[in-house]
């Protein structure tokens, strides 16, 4: 009887051992991620993808000309936070497109090529990933339109930092634009860029029209 409780003691400190010893997952391993890539040669930015986990933190990478008189391609990166709205609509749509782990494409001949895009899924218990140039699938089509608006609006900040720094004067046809976009419903979660739209607002060096503009956006997120 004393053997076998000394084997069943020992037994327990080894489950005990195993245990502690047993890798534990990172956040972000544990972390559902939805992905979208563009790659569309010839086109401003020519290349983007957007990487959104489900806490809300999102990556934004892009390959292009910053402005029209540049010759050369620049790379760009962007870390935000997506509001909670923003992921709540992106992950219930992934989950209406089945995790894209079947084929999005129509596969439908004669339709204009508007870039090689590509829906990706992960999470703990499951991945999928699919590329496609029209999708019939009616989330994965509205997911693919709200990425490019989410797309649009960071590259309206990247170009609005860049006119911040180098050209001040190209600042009020930039947010004029961006304005009509808005007022369009062709942007996205103006709030990822409120840091550099703070700082226009801020920034004394710059005119009032301008500074105006950048407050009406602000204003229009919510945010202030």
């Amino acid at each position: 009887m004393r053997r076998s409780f000394q084997l069943l003691c020992l037994l327990i400190s080894w489950g005990c051992l195993a245990i502690a010893q047993s890798p534990t997952p990172t956040s972000s391993e544990s972390l559902a991620t939805v992905t979208f890539t563009l790659d569309f040669p010839n086109s401003q930015p020519e290349h983007y993808s957007i990487r959104m986990q489900s806490d809300g933190a999102a990556r934004y990478e892009s390959s292009g000309r910053v402005s029209p008189d540049s010759d050369e391609a620049d790379n760009f990166a962007f870390d935000f936070t997506v509001s909670q709205a923003m992921r709540q609509k992106t992950f219930d749509l992934a989950a209406k497109a089945g995790y894209f782990q079947r084929d999005l494409d129509s596969h439908r001949k004669g339709l204009a090529f508007t870039g090689k895009k590509t829906l990706a899924y992960k999470d703990a218990q499951r991945a999928g990933e699919s590329t496609y140039n029209y999708s019939f699938n009616a989330s994965a089509e509205e997911l693919t339109d709200l990425m490019q608006r989410l797309a649009a609006t960071l590259e309206f900040g990247r170009r609005l930092d860049y006119d911040r720094h180098y050209q001040k004067l190209a600042l009020d046809q930039e947010l004029k634009r961006m304005e009509e976009m808005a007022h369009g419903n062709q942007l996205a979660e103006i709030t990822a860029i409120q840091p550099i739209l703070d700082q226009i607002v801020a920034d004394s060096a710059v005119v009032n029209v301008t500074r105006a503009r950048a407050q009406r956006l602000l204003q229009s997120a919510g945010t202030h």
